[in-house]
């Protein structure tokens, strides 16, 4: 019997940013909040989803966030 997958938690939001190459965003209470996802893998896929649906706004950005390197900085190195 196999053991679940740990959970590495990631974060996906994105919105408009004040200037091109930043990492500031225009209006902070209009930022998207895509959702949290159990793994990078399952998150790429809905960053990579919102990206494409946005590609004609050169200024709107996604991100990923490794969640689970904030609360286990320790295991950071060790896992994706």
């Amino acid at each position: 019997m196999t053991s679940p997958a740990k959970q590495l938690p990631h974060l996906v939001f994105g919105g408009e940013l004040s200037h091109l190459g930043g990492t500031e965003f225009r209006d902070l209470s209009k930022v998207d909040l895509v959702g949290m996802y159990p793994d990078y893998a399952s998150a790429v896929v809905a960053w990579k989803s919102k990206a494409q649906a946005t590609v004609d706004n050169a200024h709107t950005r996604y991100f990923i966030v490794h969640l689970h390197r904030i609360l286990d900085p320790a295991a950071a190195s060790v896992q994706s």
